[in-house]
């Protein structure tokens, strides 16, 4: 992507600029991962998530914002296209031992402008270890649809109804959002029955 290549030229800029003048960058509690995925023209055949790209690993505010504030903006994503933060290491794919797990929070919203709000101050909450329960967030994704955008937290032990709820209340008070939101349990080994009280709960 040219536009991380000019993004990683700025954070290098604003590190020299640091450096000359003795400030130092703020440096955040864990390294997280930006990724791309641009579902919009999927090949033939292709397997889920062949178009997933790693873009930028950053682990400063000042690398979070020159990245967001250039490129990791949904109202920059072309329709079917996804962003995603995520904890350095953690790849944003089921198969990840890290999210094998788990599941996740999701909300759709209708105007784009309400996903990049909501975007924002769920990163902002994530780097800034606003949740409690930080250790049991693999990170977030935001889809930009055709007609529905959504916005999705994922977590890491499904099971945990108490403490999922816990993380499910909290992420809808740091977004101000009014209606439900729901949580789905990923059954990639069918454990459970679809739509089972374990799997599938709201806040």
């Amino acid at each position: 992507m040219a536009e991380v290549e000019a993004a990683e030229t700025e954070v290098t800029s604003q590190q020299q600029q640091g450096s000359e003048g003795n400030d130092k960058p703020h440096q955040l509690e864990r390294k997280w991962t930006f990724w791309f995925d641009n579902q919009s023209k999927p090949k033939q055949g292709a397997a889920w998530g062949a178009s997933l790209r790693k873009a930028y690993t950053f682990d400063t505010v000042e690398e979070f914002w020159c990245l967001y504030d250039q490129i990791f903006r949904p109202s920059k994503l072309l329709v079917n296209a996804e962003f995603h933060c995520f904890r350095a290491g953690i790849e944003p794919k089921w198969e990840d031992p890290e999210c094998a797990e788990g599941g996740k929070w999701s909300l759709v919203l209708n105007r784009k402008s309400d996903l990049e709000s909501m975007w924002l101050e769920t990163l902002m909450a994530l780097i800034g270890e606003q949740f409690d329960e930080s250790e049991e967030i693999c990170g977030v994704v935001a889809s930009v649809r055709q007609r529905q955008n959504k916005l999705a937290l994922w977590t890491k032990n499904a099971s945990n109804e108490a403490l999922q709820t816990t993380i499910g209340r909290k992420w809808k008070e740091i977004i101000d959002f009014t209606d439900n939101i729901t949580y789905n349990f990923h059954d990639a080994a069918k454990r459970e029955k679809p739509g089972s009280r374990s799997s599938r709960y709201t806040v």
